[in-house]
């Protein structure tokens, strides 16, 4: 009897050693893919689908009257993998919330409503295009892609605009605005 006891002590001693033995969480996670399959000559490269482009800290003196910050924030849109049979045209649509004092001047891009800055709006050039103010709902310009081009970069440049209102109604504080981007290849 003593020598079971012995021999049970041992095993269950054995054991809770070998538990012991088995490495602690040293740290994991999960990792999530996403993406979609597109009908187009060319893929837009990651990091390029959703973008966020800094304005700065721009000064309500220089907005009054209309004007217009002196930054002008570059962002593109890059495309690679083109495998087009044909030359083609890549063209940019933006959509959004219309901006200016009315709120309807689509030229101007409204700062979102969670913004407590207020009395401008942000407008978007096409750099490719002699810096054109972009229109939302409207194509740009576009650029030509030829045969045998791997990419391409839809360049353009972002700004804030002063809504044409005297100081009092340019208003400090932190604003964001969003706007979508559409491609379509003619």
């Amino acid at each position: 009897m003593k020598l079971n006891k012995i021999m049970i002590a041992a095993v269950l001693a054995f054991g809770a050693s070998s538990m012991m033995a088995q490495a602690a969480n040293q740290g994991s996670g999960t990792v999530t893919f996403t993406g979609e399959i597109i009908d187009a000559p060319c893929s837009i490269a990651p990091g390029n689908i959703d973008q966020t482009v800094p304005l700065g800290q721009i000064s309500n003196l220089s907005l009054k009257d209309g004007r217009e910050s002196e930054v002008k924030e570059p962002f593109s849109i890059k495309l690679e993998d083109c495998t087009n049979a044909t030359a083609q045209t890549v063209k940019t649509t933006f959509t959004g919330e219309a901006g200016g004092s009315a709120g309807t001047d689509k030229k101007m891009i409204a700062l979102g409503s969670g913004s407590t800055a207020k009395g401008a709006s942000i407008v978007i050039t096409d750099t490719l295009n002699s810096n054109a103010v972009v229109e939302l709902g409207t194509a740009t310009t576009g650029q030509k892609i030829e045969i045998g081009d791997t990419g391409a970069e839809l360049a353009f440049k972002a700004f804030l605009k002063g809504n044409g209102g005297t100081l009092d109604t340019i208003i400090p504080g932190a604003f964001t605005s969003v706007v979508n981007f559409a491609l379509s290849y003619q």
